[in-house]
Formats: C-alpha cells, sequence, structure tokens
C-alpha cells in the first residue's frame, strides 16, 4: 500500500504511538538529515512475526543470527557491546542493570517506511494499519521526570582512572581509547514514547531510534552511522572530535572552524579512521579500502563533529552477518589496538557497557543494511525501573583530563536537557 501524505510529522508522531502498543517495535528516522547514502527518512517496524535472542556469553551468537536470517525479507535488531567477548577473549564481570540481550533481531508483521510525503506499508492488513495510525489522536509533549540522576564515577574517579589510562598509553599498551562514565536514575517510571519524542525534538539526530524489546528500552539521538551496506559497497562513518555550539553565529563558527583545525581532534580521528580501515579490510576486496571523506565537520542541535567516512567494495560470497562481525565492535567507541583498548576499558570503566556502544539497524531483502551506533541514547529497564546513560571521549597521550570530561558533560547535555536537569 502506498499513500502520499499531507502532514509526515504528524504521521510520525502517530505510527510511534501505534507501534508502541506492541511487545516489539523499532523506528527509525534521519530528522531531515540526509546524505549520499540515506535510503528513507523514517521506517518502523512493529510486532515479530518471529524473533531470536542470545542472552549469554560463547553461545555462538553470529553463527545463530546467520541460521535465523535465512528466507527472512527484513530484520531489525541490535547487537551488545559485548558481543566482543566472543570475537575477542576478553570477559565482562561489571554490573549491568538494562539487560539487553548481547543480540536480538525479530521479522516484523509490519512494516512503514516514508520517504518524502510517500509511504509505503508493508502488512497482511494495509488498510487497515493505516486507518489505525491515523485515527491516533495527536498528543502533546509534555515530558515530566522526577528522578534522581547518579554517576558511576565522580569526577576525582574520573581524574584518578584518566590518569591511570594515560599511563597506558605512555607506556605504549595503547595509544587511543574511549573511556565512558555511567549517569543513572534507579527506580524511576519513564513515558518512553514522551523521553523519545522530547530527546529528538531537543537534539534532532541523522541515526535517531526508538527501540523496544519487551520491558527494555533505546531511547537514542545517535549521530553516528556504524556500517552500511549499498549493494556492493561498504560505509562505515566514526566520528572522533566535537566542539560545543554557540547561539551567536560568528562565535559558533569560530568554534567550527577550530576543530576543523584542531590538530589533537584530527590526530584522535586519523587513528579511528585507520582502525576502521583495518577492520573493513577483512570484509573488502583486495585495494578497496579507501577514506572517501576525511575531517569532515558536521553541525548538530548542541555540538559540531568531526567524522570521516570509510568505504570498500564488498568481497564477493561473504554473509552480511560476517561483514558486521568482522568490524564489531566499532572502533569509535573502543580505541587502538583494539583488543588491549577493550581490556583496559573493561577494567576502569564502572559499568557492562550492553547496548550501550553496540549497534540498532537492519537487514533488508535487497542484501543492503544500517546499523548506527548506540551513543546519546537513553536506556531503560521497566521491569526494575533503572535509567541508564553513558558518555564518553577518547584519551590519547596529550589529552587534558578536565576537557575530556567536560566533553563527556557536554555529549551528555542533550539527555539533561530531557529531563530537566543541570549537568
Amino acid at each position: 500500500m502506498i499513500v502520499t501524505l499531507t502532514n509526515p510529522a504528524q504521521f510520525k508522531h502517530q505510527a510511534l504511538l501505534w507501534a508502541s502498543q506492541f511487545k516489539v517495535c523499532c523506528l527509525f528516522d534521519s530528522n531531515n538529515y540526509q546524505d549520499g547514502y540515506s535510503e528513507f527518512d523514517f521506517l518502523v517496524a512493529a510486532d515479530a512475526a518471529s524473533e531470536i535472542e542470545v542472552n549469554n556469553q560463547n553461545l555462538n551468537a553470529f553463527e545463530q543470527l546467520k541460521s535465523y536470517k535465512k528466507n527472512k525479507k527484513w530484520l531489525f535488531g541490535g547487537f551488545g557491546y559485548d558481543l566482543k567477548n566472543e570475537t575477542e577473549n576478553i570477559q565482562s564481570h561489571n554490573k549491568d542493570e538494562i539487560n539487553f540481550p548481547d543480540l536480538f533481531f525479530f521479522e516484523p508483521k509490519h512494516l512503514l517506511i516514508l520517504k518524502g510525503n510517500t509511504l509505503t506499508i508493508t502488512s497482511n492488513n494495509t488498510e487497515e494499519i493505516y486507518q489505525q495510525i491515523i485515527n491516533i489522536k495527536p498528543t502533546k509533549i509534555v515530558f515530566e521526570f522526577n528522578g534522581i540522576v547518579n554517576s558511576a564515577l565522580s569526577k576525582a574517579q574520573y581524574m584518578a582512572s584518566f590518569n591511570k589510562i594515560l599511563a597506558h598509553i605512555n607506556r605504549g599498551d595503547i595509544y587511543i581509547t574511549n573511556f565512558c562514565i555511567e549517569f543513572f536514575a534507579p527506580n524511576v517510571s519513564l513515558d518512553t514514547v514522551l523521553a523519545y519524542q522530547k530527546l529528538t525534538q531537543i537534539s534532532p539526530a541523522p541515526f535517531a531510534s526508538y527501540f523496544k524489546w519487551d520491558d527494555k528500552y533505546i531511547i537514542s539521538a545517535s549521530p553516528e552511522r556504524f556500517l552500511a551496506k549499498r549493494g556492493n559497497k561498504l560505509i562505515s562513518q566514526p566520528i572522533k572530535g566535537t566542539a560545543k555550539r554557540n547561539l551567536n553565529i560568528e562565535k559558533d563558527l569560530q568554534l567550527k572552524n577550530d576543530l576543523q583545525n584542531d590538530a589533537k581532534e584530527q590526530q584522535e580521528n586519523v587513528m579511528i579512521v585507520d582502525l576502521v580501515r583495518n577492520d573493513l579490510t577483512k570484509s573488502a576486496k583486495a585495494g578497496t579500502v579507501k577514506v572517501e571523506e576525511l575531517f569532515g565537520i558536521y553541525s548538530f542541535a548542541n555540538v559540531h563533529q568531526m567524522i570521516s567516512t570509510v568505504v570498500c567494495e564488498v568481497k564477493p560470497d561473504i554473509n552480511s552477518v560476517d561483514i558486521v562481525k568482522n568490524s564489531f565492535p566499532m572502533g569509535s567507541m573502543t580505541g587502538a589496538p583494539k583488543l588491549k583498548a577493550m581490556e583496559i576499558i573493561e577494567h576502569y570503566e564502572q559499568t557492562k557497557r550492553g547496548i550501550y556502544s553496540g549497534a540498532v539497524g537492519y537487514f533488508a531483502p535487497n542484501g543492503d543494511f544500517d546499523f548506527n551506533v548506540i551513543i546519546r541514547s537513553m536506556l531503560y529497564n521497566s521491569t526494575n525501573k533503572y535509567l541508564s546513560f553513558e558518555v564518553g571521549s577518547a584519551i590519547i597521550s596529550n589529552a587534558n583530563a578536565e576537557t575530556e570530561y567536560e566533553e563527556c558533560l557536554l555529549k551528555a547535555d542533550g539527555i539533561f536537557k530531557v529531563l530537566g536537569k543541570n549537568n
């Protein structure tokens, strides 16, 4: 069924309200940020015809997904960061209050794809679904939060851990890593739909997503693409380099130019670009990996970001799941060398990352796929009423602890605004 919408913004609001009634659903919204690899403006998958969930380590999650994926038309789901334990000899023992599965995917009963004003609905009862959605009365986005937000690391603890990580760098154990802090609110009741709408109102992002998996939720304003496949081309767009925005146009432009020319930010970015290039070689035709854009500066509501684009041609006869596995987890959230950086992360962070810094997205019937990076995101478990959001920054040899801590707070600013809190 194909429909031309007169009010796409209102329809998106209604579609979210409709989809959230199901036990499993997801929504992806580009928020009008488009690049040459964008396939749609808005996508909703709702209700599971079938699903797969892998909760424990060392159960060959990627192989299970390959078996499940056969003959499926569309699949939506995610990869938790701790699948690293399957690709490397690492263990995760930090606390985890959200408890997302390590891997979860579903085949939807209902699929909605919006491009411009053109809506395509795929379902066994398309007309009924469309009528259900447009008959939903739009609601005002009035979100209230009364919880208390805590930090898993105090500033003093962050500084102490930062200095220990810097010592690793100075010893030559690693040359860059991404060190993260968890903020959390226990015992809170969260209206996840309103929270998502408020977050994307404050921080619209090209890879925004709302994902409901039973009692667990991802409420994301991610600006980062992990990995996409378009035909025989792979695309990865790591972010490294952040600057705050300013309401004054001239000052904002200066901050943007300063980021563009910041030697330290460029150093961070190129380190991760090299790591991504190395990861892509595992899936690429020989000699095809290239940097399509280096140090691109892109502006979002709260921050300017330095984003590079690395591409390659896919070697023939490689399974899409193996392509993801070959690059997982994404280098921008680990560091380099990758294995040692992940070991150090595991030691100094206080929280098991779980789906944070993992990825959610889709596999399409034509063989394409697209997965974001779960950052700038709230995670919520409605059973134990625990809300979590993590932020991090890169540490290299000339990093400054105070500056990196402030960058973490800057990245959390949009979520703090949603919650009505000062960071």
